[in-house]
């Protein structure tokens, strides 16, 4: 039966049953009072799940939408960045970051490799001009998790500079307490962890980020935060939303209050475990160094065989649809998707699948099972 496909990919994430019946409702108008509640009622659990005092601004767009919003609406042209560069986001922001004539100087770490946050003190403490440290918590494209806590803390000893990070495919699968750690602008989007369609994105400034803002001197319109942060203070916003996506937001945001912070952060954890440690039984290294991988997202290197290879049989045969490597690492690594509405079920499909494939392809190394035994010990010993 086709028809029935499974996501294990860092995003668009599989969507519950409640969050689709809320999209399905018809629309209604975005000036009416009925929106506006709903406006209020998402800003508040948004604050809820970044851990912070300030509101949470929604805009109509992809995550990038948000990462820029927070770079063009605290700096001014000529100002200096520190951007870290260990995968294909971190090279994203860099080219936004030059894109907008800022003086950018770049942390860089081997893709696979976390970024060294001792790097990030060494250049803070050398100058004390630098304006933002520009970072990707988890890097979706290489499977790495790097550590914002510390880079965070070097940049709250600068004084002068801000921290923007891009928590993408963390924010709702690992803990980031904004408030807590000193993050000024965090961008993240619907489609990872908040279990909703891709469209809507989220940027939450700090106190520090909002004096920022009204020296920055960087071209913007539809992503002048003033304009979100103005209408939102009146639970509106500035230009037409995607109302659906909004209904949607609504009841994936309940759903992750019934749950609870530190059940959804315990829950990613043990699927990365259980993803872990049934891809190294089976012969398939991690791409992320050692201790250092995404709660959300697990990167496989395999060996003798094109990782493509591997995916395109898993999809044709199983329906269930793994993420590839991206530019130079194309056909080298493939990548498996835990965030968001994943349970057991599909850890277990996701990794029996792939079993099942390198054994078809002649390229097993272990007996069919292996790795499906070790992820279900895992999953039911954290029951």
């Amino acid at each position: 039966m086709k028809e029935k496909l499974t996501l294990m990919i860092p995003g668009p994430t599989p969507v519950p049953e409640r969050v689709l019946k809320a999209l399905g409702r018809h629309p209604i108008g975005h000036r009416t009072q009925e929106f506006q509640d709903i406006v209020e009622n998402t800003t508040e659990l948004l604050k809820w799940l970044h851990q912070t005092s300030e509101d949470v601004l929604a805009i109509t767009g992809s995550g990038t939408a948000a990462m820029e919003a927070g770079i063009i609406n605290t700096l001014s042209q000529g100002d200096k960045v520190i951007c870290g560069e260990n995968g294909k986001f971190g090279e994203r922001w860099v080219k936004v970051a030059k894109a907008y004539g800022l003086n950018v100087q770049i942390v860089k770490a081997d893709w696979g490799k976390p970024l060294d946050s001792l790097e990030f003190k060494k250049l803070l403490e050398q100058d004390k001009d630098i304006r933002a440290v520009i970072v990707t918590h988890s890097e979706t494209s290489t499977g790495v998790i790097n550590d914002l806590k510390a880079i965070s803390h070097y940049v709250k000893d600068h004084k002068q500079a801000l921290m923007i990070a891009d928590c993408v495919t963390s924010l709702g699968a690992c803990n980031v307490p904004m408030d807590e750690w000193g993050i000024d602008v965090l961008a993240s989007g619907s489609q990872k962890g908040y279990m909703i369609p891709p469209g809507l994105s989220f940027v939450a400034m700090s106190k520090k980020a909002w004096v920022a803002n009204s020296i920055s001197k960087l071209p913007k319109f539809y992503l002048d935060l003033k304009l979100y942060k103005k209408t939102a203070d009146k639970n509106s916003n500035p230009f037409t939303p995607s109302v659906n996506l909004y209904f949607a937001l609504e009841e994936a945001l309940k759903m992750m209050k019934e749950e609870g912070l530190e059940s959804i952060f315990k829950r990613h954890e043990i699927y990365k475990k259980a993803t872990q440690e049934a891809m190294q039984s089976i012969g398939l290294p991690l791409f992320a160094e050692k201790d250092y991988g995404s709660p959300s997202i697990t990167a496989i290197a395999p060996k003798n065989i094109d990782a493509e290879v591997i995916r395109k049989n898993v999809k044709n045969n199983f329906d269930i649809l793994l993420a590839g490597g991206q530019d130079d690492l194309k056909g080298k690594i493939f990548r498996i998707g835990h965030l968001g509405f994943v349970n057991e079920r599909d850890i277990i499909a996701a990794i029996g699948s792939i079993e099942a494939t390198l054994d078809q392809l002649g390229v097993a190394t272990k007996p069919v099972g292996t790795g499906v035994g070790i992820a279900s010990k895992i999953l039911m010993e954290n029951k």
